[in-house]
């Protein structure tokens, strides 16, 4: 709504090509509860401080375009369409914009290098989730072709500043950003040859991590419920474990122990 909340991630909804069967898992690999939206066919993910998510069907255009299951995160600008613009004269692209009643406005765009994300203006304060907390979503992560680049473009359209970056040898550098001096994710270019399970090279796309108390009992519901282990688990700067990981459904996510006090 203003300039002092622009570029939180306030929302992060599932595309998926299989929603009753991603309610299944994502309910038992993180605990959440869910409750249908008054209006559509859309289903709300809600962790202990409430709703902060969803789960609707891929739309057909996103399929025709290669898309699968994914994740896709809400950040919030104070003017969707002010930031349209913006996206359009810095070289991305407008896939969707439109306004949905008492909620607000959205629009979903791709960078200059491909990755999907969205720009929200909620129509109502929303409220800061804890997002230390088990269940709730707390680090995004961008893997792209031109982490520089890319870091430039959101930094223009939402605010974002570079807080920290790591040299990571022969992986390359690993830029964090956030708002102010609070991270809010990394991003880095991909190293050469970097490959899906299946052999395909990785998309130029946003990884989010979701925190859990108990790390390995959740990774071993992920594995029961049909989860596929891309990377990990391994130990992270600053104390955290986590572990990289691909749904059912082919939809990539994260799971990260609570940051150490």
């Amino acid at each position: 709504m203003t300039d002092s909340t622009r570029g939180r991630f306030v929302w992060y909804e599932l595309l998926s090509t299989d929603p009753q069967a991603a309610i299944a898992f994502y309910t038992k690999v993180a605990g959440w509860t869910t409750q249908q939206f008054e209006r559509g066919d859309y289903t709300m993910f809600v962790g202990s401080q409430g709703p902060l998510g969803g789960v609707t069907l891929l739309p057909e255009a996103a399929r025709k375009l290669g898309a699968g299951q994914y994740w896709q995160a809400n950040v919030e600008v104070p003017d969707v369409e002010e930031t349209i613009l913006e996206v359009k004269k810095l070289g991305g692209q407008i896939y969707v914009s439109e306004d949905v009643p008492t909620v607000g406005r959205f629009a979903v765009i791709a960078d200059p290098q491909g990755a999907v994300i969205s720009v929200f203006t909620p129509a109502s304060d929303m409220a800061s989730h804890d997002t230390t907390k088990h269940g709730e979503f707390t680090w995004a992560e961008l893997f792209t072709s031109d982490h520089k680049a890319a870091f430039a473009f959101y930094r223009s359209i939402v605010g974002w500043d570079q807080v920290d970056e790591m040299d990571m040898g022969p992986m390359g550098t690993y830029l964090m950003f956030g708002r102010g001096k609070t991270a809010l994710g990394g991003m880095m270019t991909k190293p050469p040859g970097m490959k899906t399970p299946d052999g395909r090279d990785v998309p130029n796309a946003w990884l989010f991590y979701l925190t859990v108390t108990d790390f390995e009992a959740a990774l071993e519901r992920a594995k029961a419920a049909g989860a596929t282990v891309l990377n990990g688990p391994m130990p992270v700067p600053g104390g955290q474990q986590i572990v990289q990981l691909m749904d059912p459904q082919g939809g990539a996510f994260a799971l990260t122990t609570p940051p150490q006090a």
